[in-house]
């Protein structure tokens, strides 16, 4: 073998595995939106959840994909456990197609593909064609790369040191170590088992010990979904844990199965001398048989993970919590979830102003100290989150996403600094509260009465624009602006009747100067949620 073989095979490699992302990835964004519209619409049916995860995986031909995402619309609370065991299940079979294609062998027409697809990306600007162009070129350098790969390769066949290497590969242990080891370190099945077929096509390994390396890189593509789940939540990581536990249990099976049955014969007369097309045949029936013993099974594979991690449930979470309870740097690898999560996160951080609005409204009112230290406590939490989450949607923006995610990702960017600002409010009010009690200020029963009413409706629009926000329901944009406008009002007639209480020496000047501080707030404080409903629609211009 000699040094132009290495380079050829390195070579190969190397293009085979980038055609492999360019045209994974280049599905992914066509298809993100409808998956993620699809899953919000999947019921608790197993069966529905086995053809969601198939489809989805036969699209974006990466099962790590399929299962990243599942694992962070769990972790987002926008999917259950149960829901989760079908996809998973649906994306192993999915994954197996990719071997099938790769069988077919089109390496002698992959030029043509990549040729068309470089026209699509180059000289078209509709974003549709041009993604059509990347997985149209993608799928050509895919089997480039295959094709260097196995000229590569060929050579070896005359080596005494790599058939002797064979002799010993035969021992099913090693197949399913060596499977296992390197699908962790790619972290993708269908490029693992690409790799075996290349080696197949040369004749430089038989099917007899292509299974078990087969059966070790279905256990070995499950790494990717415990990286995605470490940081999120228990049942996020009890995903993961399913996912493992599906495929340990489906390899112990089909151990047995060919050892006591002659399924190897039984391949190699479907498709007698195509040794690539048998291997891709061996991983379709062993994730389809997998499916068909293990879906009855899902609520005591579920019990299993909940039994190997039993943990805390994960509605116990708090969301005072400092940290991130809804995304993650793993989640980045699944552009098509990421929109949701940080929508979801948005939810999380907008739930805490409220209640830190609210704990400062009672912290006033009733002079309470250990209200005020709880406010300035969890503005801590609000202000690390709202770092975290402008840090999170840099990332987000560099990534492909569809021009309605591009949308939406730039008025996350208004909606997280609208939600620190009330929790910033929160914490002045807090300051009021401080001075109020210290100085032994004195508040006309007048002026407490308006600033009552007003933060009660204050209250009110938060809770409706939160709403509006989290349920993505611009049909009440309208209640939204009525109640800016009855506030507007309010401010202009308190701070008239409170002119007039100045007037006759009702209310003191210091007392009176928080009263005007603290309307003005409030009225700023309803501008940000405002702001935050009316982010749904960008191109709408908010009430004035």
């Amino acid at each position: 073998m000699t040094i132009f073989h290495i380079f050829q095979l390195c070579g190969g490699l190397g293009l085979f595995l980038y055609g492999m992302k360019v045209m994974s990835e280049g599905m992914e964004r066509a298809a993100g939106d409808r998956m993620r519209e699809m899953l919000w619409k999947l019921t608790s049916n197993r069966v529905k959840g086995v053809l969601f995860g198939l489809g989805t995986t036969a699209v974006i031909q990466s099962s790590s994909a399929t299962t990243v995402m599942v694992v962070g619309f769990i972790n987002a609370g926008l999917l259950t456990l149960t829901q989760s065991v079908g996809i998973i299940m649906g994306a192993e079979i999915g994954t197996t197609v990719t071997a099938q294609i790769i069988a077919i062998k089109l390496t002698d027409i992959a030029p043509v593909f990549i040729f068309i697809g470089t026209i699509c990306f180059i000289l078209f600007k509709n974003r549709s064609v041009k993604r059509v162009g990347e997985i149209l070129a993608g799928f050509g350098i895919l089997f480039l790369g295959m094709s260097l790969l196995s000229s590569g390769v060929e050579p070896l066949r005359e080596m005494e040191s790599f058939r002797q290497f064979m002799v010993n590969f035969q021992s099913p242990v090693v197949g399913i170590l060596t499977g296992v080891v390197v699908t962790s370190i790619i972290q993708s099945s269908s490029v693992s088992i690409g790799i075996l077929q290349a080696l197949a096509f040369q004749g430089l390994i038989p099917l007899g010990s292509a299974v078990y390396v087969v059966l070790g890189c279905n256990i070995g593509t499950c790494i990717t979904a415990v990286l995605a789940s470490l940081g999120a939540t228990t049942d996020s990581k009890r995903a993961a844990i399913i996912h493992a536990s599906f495929n340990t249990i489906g390899t112990v099976i089909f151990f047995m199965l060919l050892t006591f049955f002659p399924i190897v014969t039984w391949l190699e007369a479907l498709t007698p001398g195509n040794v690539a097309r048998q291997i891709a045949n061996f991983h379709t029936v062993f994730n389809v048989t997998n499916v068909i013993l293990l879906l009855p099974f899902a609520p005591q594979l579920v019990k299993l993970a909940k039994k190997l991690l039993p943990g805390r449930r994960d509605d116990e979470c708090l969301d005072d919590e400092r940290a991130l309870i809804h995304i993650s740097e793993a989640m980045l690898e699944a552009p098509a979830a990421a929109v949701s999560l940080v929508h979801e996160e948005l939810n999380r951080m907008g739930r805490l102003a409220r209640r830190n609005f609210a704990a400062s409204v009672k912290a006033f009112f009733d002079k309470d100290y250990g209200q005020v230290e709880k406010v300035l406590r969890r503005e801590k939490t609000i202000n690390y989150i709202n770092r975290e989450i402008i840090r999170y949607l840099v990332k987000c923006s560099s990534l492909e996403l569809s021009d309605k995610d591009r949308v939406v990702i730039g008025s996350f960017f208004n909606v997280v600094g609208d939600i620190e600002r009330i929790g910033d409010h929160a914490e002045n009010f807090a300051g009021y509260t401080l001075a109020r009690i210290d100085e032994k200020l004195k508040f006309s029963m007048e002026a407490l009465t308006e600033l009552r009413i007003m933060t009660k409706k204050v209250e009110e629009i938060i809770d409706l624009s939160l709403d509006v926000f989290a349920k993505r329901d611009e049909t009440r944009l309208d209640a939204v602006a009525e109640l800016e406008r009855t506030i507007d009002e309010m401010q202009v007639d308190f701070k008239q009747s409170h002119i007039n209480r100045l007037s006759i020496e009702v209310c003191s000047p210091k007392s009176g100067v928080i009263f005007t501080d603290m309307i003005g707030e409030l009225e700023r404080v309803a501008d940000h949620a405002v702001n935050i409903a009316f982010s749904l629609r960008p191109m709408t211009k908010k009430p004035t």
